[in-house]
């Protein structure tokens, strides 16, 4: 609390009134600010408003994509059975087709065993037979040269 000088006729009227002029002038500031706080305050509500409809905007979209991406999983799964039904389906008449494929290889190896096997015989016979023309020709020549 101020305390002010006395005079003759009371209290000393400048030191009153400088006193009265800074009270005004803190009044005033007080109340600018107090005004320019209110302004703040009102546009923060804007803004909160402002959010709050953003916010219930987003909250719609999540909804929506959130059936849309059920309503994607439904038809995927759809889609997936389809094709594991087809797949099942198909699955027989390729197991039969392969079954079959490899008898028929199975066959073709056999047959082209037997074939490696006469072909080697042939080779045999032939070596042997060269083997023995070989040996009959070494006779040969000792004969001659005894003679």
């Amino acid at each position: 609390m101020k305390k002010f000088n006395t005079t003759i006729n009371g209290y000393d009227k400048l030191e009153v009134n400088s006193f009265v002029s800074n009270v005004t002038n803190e009044y005033e500031a007080m109340l600018n600010k107090l005004k320019s706080k209110d302004k703040e305050v009102a546009l923060l509500k804007n803004e909160l408003e402002h959010y709050r409809n953003l916010e219930t905007t987003m909250n719609k979209a999540v909804l929506v994509a959130e059936d849309s991406s059920n309503q994607i999983k439904k038809i995927a799964k759809e889609e997936a059975n389809l094709i594991i039904e087809t797949a099942k389906k198909n699955a027989s008449q390729i197991v039969n087709d392969a079954l079959l494929k490899a008898e028929r290889t199975e066959m073709e190896v056999d047959s082209l065993r037997r074939s490696i096997k006469i072909y080697k015989a042939r080779i045999k016979q032939v070596v042997e037979e060269q083997l023995t023309m070989v040996n009959d020709v070494d006779n040969i020549e000792i004969d001659r040269r005894g003679n």
